[in-house]
């Protein structure tokens, strides 16, 4: 399969999370960020970087209960559920020291986005997430990730600039 074609599916769910974090209502930046993952984790995989691919299997289903009407699947029980997920993920997948960005990343949004807390979510992606997956994208070849990040960091930035830092802090579902 061409690296064009690769990087393509890439740019989809580029454009999937940068659109996310255009969404006030948490419930519905967690499903664009639902279809952005299934992108991701085709595109990753396609890559060769297994550890990341299946992290973002486990995202697109942290997507899916952070976005769902079901009251477990946005628990703090299913968060740690999430999280044992991840380790187990990043222990079937091991290739070295690279294979503990994504799922350390991962990791941190997970807790951060189970707080339910608009601006709690964003510092996690600002600060932790998107610095690690850099990472990551730049060591595995990811130029769509590499520009995912940079564009989420953007998107983070316009949504507070949008919506206002304090209203961000209301912990909304």
């Amino acid at each position: 399969m061409s690296n064009f074609f690769i990087q393509a599916i890439g740019l989809i769910g580029t454009a999937l999370f940068f659109l996310s974090f255009q969404c006030k209502s948490n419930k519905n930046l967690f499903r664009v960020q639902f279809l952005s993952y299934l992108f991701y984790t085709v595109h990753l995989i396609l890559l060769g970087a297994i550890t990341g691919g299946i992290s973002y299997i486990i995202n697109t289903f942290r997507s899916f209960c952070l976005g769902s009407k079901i009251e477990f699947a946005r628990s703090k029980m299913m968060c740690v559920i999430i999280c044992i997920m991840q380790l187990a993920a990043l222990a079937v997948t091991w290739s070295g020291w690279i294979s503990l960005l994504p799922v350390a990343a991962n990791i941190a949004s997970t807790i951060g986005g189970y707080t339910h807390n608009a601006r709690k979510i964003r510092i996690v992606g600002m600060f932790v997430n998107s610095p690690l997956w850099i990472i990551y994208n730049v060591i595995v070849g990811s130029w769509a990730g590499i520009l995912d990040e940079v564009v989420s960091e953007i998107s983070m930035i316009i949504s507070i600039i949008r919506y206002g830092w304090k209203n961000l802090d209301k912990v909304s579902e």
